[in-house]
């Protein structure tokens, strides 16, 4: 496929993307934009942390009931969260937390037809700024991706809060990012189609090479500022693009065999504790293996060391490496209709296996 035979292509974008220390206090001015009543649903792991902030940020301005979300992004957990916003008669849903609450979020303002506003806490993913929400199994395995017809309406970053979590969440946006040009680049050569099905317009490809250059620049000064639980310059810059320009980047560019690979290393039990973008580091350096890219191998792994991102299977918890985990892992990433099939080449099980085996040990 080439440009005199395309005549379609698209870019999505999130409708409005605010970012800044502080930003929380806006909360409520900003939801009463969209809505009188809302569901805020909320992580369990920060809910008593910002329970009492996130309040006072809407008190007087939204009537919300508040909501401790259950974990994970399962169907039951949506229909959950729909029930109780049909209950409230909920003009919008409020996601606030990490991926698996906000893509529920997402999922339940699609299924009640209303806003979706999305405050991450973490920037450990680029799911804050998609129309896609991964669902999961109880038993933590991707069950499907659910495609979403729009964008959340607004995400709210307030990077004060981000620079409190733990730096290991920062590093895994960090890893999911880096997927973000590796994936584009793969579907550009390839002709596959994005999350909207055709080709990405040409700002999908520089809005993912922006998205590893920065990275790439900032990406071990942001970690030193997250460890210190600073928002500095170079975190803002990483936050951005963990969430912003990865995000517009993977839709509108497309995606590959590293979150293909992602969805193959979650059948293993020993991942589940680690996080999507760790997982998807690996899954960038065994795609760059698979297309035998030895330089730009060799310049992710350097990169990856210096930021703490894993690079050995052992990393993500497959400290026994056998012929029956590689193999579920590749079956798994290479089934019919899997988006590892957008890399521009005929990816098989046996092909994965080996680029899987290549990395470092």
């Amino acid at each position: 496929m080439n440009e005199k035979t395309i005549s379609v292509r698209g870019a999505r974008f999130p409708g409005r993307y605010i970012q800044g220390q502080g930003v929380m206090a806006r909360l409520g001015t900003e939801v009463a934009a969209f809505a009188a009543r809302a569901v805020v649903v909320l992580d369990g792991g920060v809910f008593a942390i910002l329970q009492g902030a996130i309040a006072a940020a809407l008190d007087g301005k939204v009537k919300a009931e508040l909501v401790r979300h259950g974990g994970e992004c399962s169907d039951a957990e949506i229909a959950r969260i729909v029930g109780l916003g049909r209950a409230a008669g909920a003009g919008a849903i409020v996601g606030i937390g990490g991926g698996k609450a906000l893509d529920t979020a997402k999922a339940a303002a699609h299924g009640l037809g209303v806003p979706a506003i999305i405050v991450p806490t973490i920037a450990s993913s680029d799911a804050p700024c998609s129309a896609l929400a991964v669902v999961y199994n109880e038993d933590g395995g991707v069950a499907y991706d659910k495609f979403l017809p729009r964008n959340p309406d607004l995400v709210l970053v307030d990077t004060a809060i981000i620079s409190q979590a733990p730096s290991r969440f920062l590093i895994a946006g960090i890893g999911d990012a880096l997927a973000t040009y590796y994936e584009a680049d793969s579907c550009r050569d390839s002709g596959a189609f994005n999350c909207l099905g055709m080709p990405g317009l040409e700002v999908a490809h520089a809005i993912a090479r922006a998205c590893r250059d920065t990275i790439f620049a900032f990406g071990a000064a942001a970690v030193a500022e997250c460890d210190a639980k600073t928002a500095g310059p170079a975190l803002e810059r990483v936050v951005e693009a963990n969430i912003l320009l990865s995000g517009i980047g993977f839709e509108s560019g497309g995606v590959a065999s590293a979150h293909g690979i992602h969805h193959g290393l979650c059948e293993l039990p020993d991942v589940h504790h680690h996080l999507h973008g760790e997982k998807v580091a690996i899954g960038v350096l065994a795609g760059l293996k698979l297309r035998g890219k030895e330089d730009e191998f060799q310049r992710v792994l350097a990169f990856c060391q210096s930021v703490r991102l894993p690079t050995r299977l052992a990393d993500i918890g497959i400290t026994e490496v056998t012929p029956e985990k590689l193999r579920i892992v590749a079956e798994r990433a290479c089934r019919p209709g899997e988006i590892t099939h957008n890399e521009p080449l005929a990816v098989t099980s046996a092909m994965l296996v080996d680029a899987l085996r290549a990395l470092p040990v």
